[in-house]
């Protein structure tokens, strides 16, 4: 059974960074294309980060491009989401996903798995 669970949201002043894993059972983050996706209330859930099977690929949405970096721990089979020069946008519930394609596509429909999501909120 799959499950991706993700932990490391909070409150968070602007300006200010956290960090974001999705730790993974049932797959492994080398086999799997991964992701991160965010939903804003009353907006469609939106592309924010992926990275490829390989770990070679690494993937960005327009509006967090430069501000957050995704990364992966083979050995923690662990997907982390480093965001920094946060801004009151970026407030939403990010949701962790993967897969099997082995390419992060920033489409939600290509995406097998998904995890509850943490709420990052961000205070001006």
């Amino acid at each position: 059974q799959v499950q991706l669970a993700e932990s490391g949201g909070g409150l968070v002043e602007v300006g200010g960074s956290l960090r974001l894993s999705c730790a993974a059972s049932g797959l492994s983050v080398s086999s799997y294309a991964m992701a991160w996706f965010r939903q804003a209330p009353g907006k469609e859930r939106e592309f924010a980060a992926g990275i490829d099977w390989s770990g070679d690929g690494t993937y960005y949405g327009d509006s967090v491009k430069g501000r957050f970096t995704i990364s992966r721990d083979v050995a923690k089979n662990t997907v982390y989401l480093h965001m920094n020069t946060l801004k009151p946008e970026d407030t939403a519930v990010y949701y962790c996903a993967a897969n099997h394609y082995g390419r992060a596509w920033a489409l939600t429909y290509e995406y097998d798995f998904w995890g509850q999501g943490t709420q990052v909120t961000v205070s001006s």
